[in-house]
Order: structure tokens, then sequence, then C-alpha cells
């Protein structure tokens, strides 16, 4: 009878920590692009290994991801890597309008620009875009023979990159610089033949993105963001959006953060908490995105060891 009555006692005593670990659930959406993928499984890692919630994954892209959140039934709780203003119309629409979703408050940059490689940079003396325009550096970036020199601007199909075609114009580098739209694989091969060569080659490049990871590279400066003489039409607003364009200084910084539901807070409150503190920097996302891109790996084994890793940090952002 003894044995019996204190089994019972643990059992009373454990049956509501085991609850509320049991009531601990959240479904990440994960965006196609590598960096989401590995934000979402770090969330993911953390909320399995160190709050004891369980975790589904939801591909989807924006626009599924915050109306689900919207909605707040559970079927997508949180978007892992929201880019403004990229995204705005979604945030404007959800967090600042109808107020069902939360937006972190400690977001990561993301930088966008041109790159050449380090030992091209320093044997050339190039330093800025405006140094891509010399004739001697043309020169050393072209592989063809047209007489000018290439430059990747970004895949078919990508906003960037009709962005990147009007800054080509407007920075007075047409007479010496052939803009190039390839998809992404073709940039990267060229850079690691280019590298290996010793030959000049420049590509659009952001970060975080594992290029950092992956080759010996520098940004270029460029005239500082001035929304006056940054006006962009996409081809979707107008067809005659390339004269009707003026792009002459650099993109603005982005602010990369999570989003999650309202409703999560009721539902699953300590992720909800975790979700508030979470923070990563542009390079941890560089370095998870290269082993999962460059490497071929699995975003749940990365995100482990990250996790693993940085047991300080994330104790920080469990409050711990």
């Amino acid at each position: 009878m003894k044995s019996k009555f204190q089994a019972l006692i643990l059992s009373a005593a454990i049956s509501p920590l085991a609850l509320a670990a049991q009531a601990e659930e959240v479904k990440i959406g994960v965006p196609s692009w590598t960096g989401a993928q590995a934000i979402a499984h770090v969330l993911g890692e953390v909320v399995t290994s160190r709050i004891g919630g369980t975790v589904e994954y939801v591909p989807g892209n924006n626009a599924t991801i915050f109306q689900a959140m919207d909605q707040g039934k559970g079927d997508i709780d949180v978007h892992p890597d929201v880019w403004l203003p990229n995204q705005e119309s979604f945030t404007k629409e959800y967090v600042d309008g109808k107020g069902t979703v939360t937006l972190s408050s400690n977001p990561y940059e993301g930088n966008q620009g041109f790159c050449v490689s380090q030992d091209f940079a320093a044997k050339m003396n190039i330093t800025d875009i405006a140094d891509l325009g010399r004739p001697d550096v043309a020169a050393a970036m072209d592989s063809d023979g047209n007489g000018k020199g290439e430059m990747w601007i970004g895949a078919p199909g990508w906003a960037s990159a009709n962005v990147n075609e009007v800054k080509v114009r407007d920075y007075g580098l047409l007479d010496f610089i052939e803009p190039i739209r390839a998809e992404e694989a073709v940039k990267t091969a060229r850079i690691k033949d280019s590298i290996a060569k010793g030959e000049g080659y420049a590509f659009y490049c952001y970060e975080p993105h594992a290029v950092w990871f992956m080759f010996p590279v520098v940004m270029l400066s460029e005239p500082a963001y001035d929304p006056a003489k940054y006006v962009m039409v996409q081809p979707s607003d107008d067809a005659d959006w390339y004269q009707k364009s003026m792009v002459a200084s650099k993109d603005a910084l982005k602010q990369v953060q999570i989003a999650w539901s309202n409703s999560l807070a009721d539902r699953s409150p300590a992720i909800a908490e975790f979700f508030g503190k979470f923070q990563l920097s542009a390079s941890d996302v560089s370095a998870l995105a290269y082993e999962i891109s460059a490497k071929d790996r699995d975003p749940a084994e990365v995100a482990k060891e990250w996790v693993a890793a940085n047991s300080d940090r994330v104790d920080a952002m469990l409050g711990l």
C-alpha cells in the first residue's frame, strides 16, 4: 500500500509538467530559401531539445505563412525569416493592421551589393563599384573577348536582377561591363573557376549567404542609400520599367527577423516567450546556409550541431 501511495504522489507531481510539455507544440513555416530553412530548424531544435515541445515543419511561401499566422488556428505558427522592407506589405497588414501577428524586435541585418574575390581586389586595387568602370579592370574581367567585363547580376526572374541591371546603367558602367543573368549555380561555378585561374570576375552578392564561407570574397562600396536616387519600377508594374527606373545608390540595409501568430502565446506560452528572445546574426545564418547548401547536409542535423555548440546563447534566449 505504501509503495502504491508513493507512486500516486509521484505521478501527481509529475503529471502537470508532462502535460505542460505535451501542450507545447508549434508548426514552423519553411520558405524555399536556404537561410529560412536553416533558421526554421534552429527554432525547431531548441523547441524539441530544450523546451521539450513538438515541432512540425510546413513548407510555404510568404503569403501562405502570413495568412495561416493571421488565422491563428495553429496551421502555421511562425515565419522564420521575414525580410523588411521586402515583405512590408505583409507586416503592415497582419502586424500593424490586424494585430494578429507579432514581429520580433531582434533582427539581423541583410546586406546586398557586388563582390569580387579578395585576390582580384588586391591585385587591381578595387574597393568601390566605380572601379569596375576602369578600362584595365574591365579588360581583366573580359573572358569572351568582346571588350567588356562580365558581371553576374542575378538569376532570371529575380526582382533584384532588374534592380542591378538598372544600377549598371546608372553607375555609368555599361560601356565597360556586360550584365549577365544566369542561374546561381552558374555564378558559383564561375567564382570558383575565376579564383583558380587568377581571373577577374564580379557578381551580385548578399549576406547572409553561403558564399562568404565558400570563397574569399569582398563586397565593394557603393554610394550610400538615397531614396531620391533609388526609384525602381519592376516589369510587373510597367512594361517600360527600365526607362522609368533610376537606381544610383546602394540598397538600404534589410531588417530580418522572425514573426509568429499572437495565438501561440495562449497555446504554447513557453515557445512564444522563446521566440520573443530569439536572435541570430547574419554570420550565423551564412554559416548555417553554407553547411546546408555547399555541403549538402540535412538542415535538422546542422541545426542540432549549432544548438549544442552555442548552449550559452540558447540559454540566454530561454531566459536561463
